[in-house]
């Protein structure tokens, strides 16, 4: 999962939204330097990765792009099944994206200085093209595709990957919204253990 998915599943929880977030940029037992629900939002972020690597329905999005993409196709996935939560935002919330991804970054800038360096340096380019909000179009997603891509010197070809997300769209579609029910589910019941 990505950023977008990553904050949805806080629930409504700001503490737990600015920890999932910022979790890539926490390693190892950095995350007890952060106040408990900080860490606690960290703590999330790694369950869910944890569970969406090992899921049988994620696996096989990842099996269609792995020929091409190989050790970078699970990442590509993470992106594409943004992009299905995105394009599908009505079935999953009541408050228009828009609105939840400008509420975010507000925040984000209220907590400014909890942030990691790396996030701090992408923040202002995040909300300039309000990233969250274009994961919902296939061009949106390329150009999170062809960043992703700059920043590995051009060795995973991920900008391509929009290729296939159009190609296979109907099956991305499909294991996206099976996997994210169960997905939900395992998140809840997480959240109720912190």
């Amino acid at each position: 999962m990505n950023f977008l998915a990553h904050i949805y599943l806080s629930g409504e929880d700001q503490q737990l939204q600015i920890g999932n977030f910022i979790a890539d940029s926490v390693k190892g037992k950095k995350f007890l330097n952060y106040p408990e629900r900080i860490a606690q939002g960290i703590i999330l972020h790694r369950k869910i990765d944890a569970y969406t690597d090992s899921h049988n329905i994620v696996k096989q999005s990842i099996a269609r792009l792995y020929p091409k993409y190989g050790r970078y196709s699970s990442v590509i996935v993470d992106i594409l099944y943004d992009h299905f939560l995105a394009a599908n935002w009505n079935q999953y919330s009541d408050t228009p994206l828009l609105k939840f991804s400008v509420n975010f970054y507000g925040l984000l800038n209220e907590h400014y200085e909890l942030l990691p360096d790396r996030i701090q340096n992408f923040l202002p380019y995040m909300i300039r093209d309000n990233w969250l909000l274009s994961y919902a179009s296939i061009s949106g997603i390329g150009e999170v595709l062809s960043g992703m891509n700059r920043r590995t010197k051009n060795r995973s070809k991920m900008n391509l990957a929009v290729v296939e997300l159009e190609q296979f769209y109907t099956d991305f579609d499909r294991e996206f919204h099976s996997f994210f029910k169960e997905l939900e589910h395992f998140t809840h019941t997480e959240i109720k253990k912190l």
